[in-house]
């Protein structure tokens, strides 16, 4: 039974000022250092969460969770195998899509980019892009015969504008009286997007009339159809059951082989970096015991005199288990309160210090977002503070024993 003479001395002994300064020292230390592991851990997560959030919403949103395509010819039907698809209970939506790779070029500058051929009128079902339309008008390609609305990181390296020309280079030749010439088309900018993302310099659309034209495809013939999931890690699965259950042969893909060893990547860094930045809790919970273990040197005098006025064993290992618990649990609530605090305000926090220095530490053009990212799941905090709890709650089981068994005619020999 947990009597309240073990809880009173604990207590006072936590909150008494020590003439040993050095105890008292290390145990300030082993707080502070249990405080900024919890804090750290917060933090990181939180970064990462963020970065999780931001490829399924941003990259993920801007890719297809999955694609049905023509086997070795294009999609005639493509209206009937959208309908057809869009039955499915767990699809959200689906689109015709044509895409061709060329080489954009304006004002002197070249750059590569994916070209994408998509109906602006689906193209809400399946893509954020209508969402995260910056300058111009998606509808727009409706109007403008061979339109294109840009990345706004290609649309700023090209120095172009909404109503500004560009020329697209594709990777073919024609045969002409001046001899083998590359295939050229001149396009008017009518948008331009941004997600905050890599794709921002990379990514391009034009209507499909203009996709079907320039791969010499007949009207009413796409490459293939986009799929929107509800959840996107069944997307492998379900686009399979779908492929299998239409008539006809088709050849799919998901994002998982697009972008999949980005995410993978993500999660073995959260979990790594997890794993790592908890070693500094044990090393606190290390602390924890160092300074338990000295305090009880220096109280041993102490507990001997309780043990001859009748105090259990089970009652000074619990006193010594309080004033543990104590330099536990007040760490670990100052940690969860700084890390929680910095996790809500960290990515304000350093776009200020961005601003305010003239840096960037995230390029699009390296990391596949601009800034940084958090995200704060208040599972991840209670998981870390229960187990900061549990670690510091064990770390005085070593130390309250030996007190426990600490002999008083031995301890008192030389008082």
């Amino acid at each position: 039974m947990f009597k309240p003479l073990s809880l009173y001395i604990g207590l006072r002994y936590t909150a008494a000022k020590r003439s040993n300064h050095f105890i008292s020292f290390i145990s300030l230390a082993s707080m502070l250092g249990l405080m900024l592991g919890v804090a750290a851990l917060i933090v990181v997560l939180s970064v990462m969460n963020g970065f999780d959030r931001e490829l399924k919403q941003r990259i993920l949103g801007m890719v297809p969770h999955a694609t049905i395509t023509g086997y070795q010819q294009p999609l005639t039907n493509w209206p009937d195998l959208v309908t057809q698809v869009e039955q499915q209970p767990d699809v959200l939506g689906a689109a015709p899509f044509i895409s061709n790779q060329g080489m954009l070029t304006a004002k002197g500058v070249v750059r590569g980019a994916l070209i994408n051929g998509i109906d602006p009128e689906l193209e809400s079902k399946i893509s954020i892009l209508p969402a995260h339309i910056k300058l111009g008008s998606l509808d727009a390609l409706n109007e403008t015969r061979f339109g294109i609305v840009l990345g706004d990181l290609l649309a700023r390296y090209l120095g172009v504008r909404p109503g500004d020309k560009v020329t697209l280079v594709l990777p073919e030749a024609s045969v002409s009286l001046a001899g083998v010439v590359p295939r050229l088309k001149r396009f008017t900018v009518v948008g331009v997007f941004e997600v905050g993302a890599e794709l921002d310099a990379s990514l391009a659309y034009i209507h499909l009339r203009d996709a079907a034209a320039l791969k010499r495809m007949e009207e009413g013939e796409v490459e293939g159809i986009r799929l929107q999931f509800e959840d996107l890690f069944q997307a492998a699965k379900r686009v399979k059951e779908i492929a299998i259950g239409l008539d006809g042969k088709f050849r799919i893909s998901d994002w998982t082989r697009t972008h999949g060893n980005l995410f993978h990547a993500i999660q073995l860094e959260k979990r790594m970096i997890g794993l790592l930045l908890f070693l500094i809790v044990l090393v606190a919970a290390f602390n924890i015991v160092s300074t338990l273990v000295m305090v009880v040197t220096d109280k041993k005098s102490d507990v001997a005199i309780l043990r001859t006025m009748g105090a259990t064993a089970g009652q000074i290992m619990r006193i010594f288990m309080v004033q543990g618990t104590v330099i536990g649990v007040m760490g670990t609530l100052l940690g969860v309160l700084l890390g929680v605090t910095l996790g809500l305000t960290i990515s304000d926090l350093i776009a200020w210090v961005e601003h305010t220095l003239g840096i960037q530490f995230l390029n699009a053009d390296v990391y596949f977002i601009s800034y940084l990212p958090s995200e704060l799941q208040w599972r991840d905090v209670t998981v870390i503070a229960l187990a900061s709890l549990l670690i510091s709650f064990l770390a005085t089981l070593y130390p309250s024993w030996r007190a426990a068994k600490t002999e008083p005619a031995e301890a008192l020999r030389y008082e």
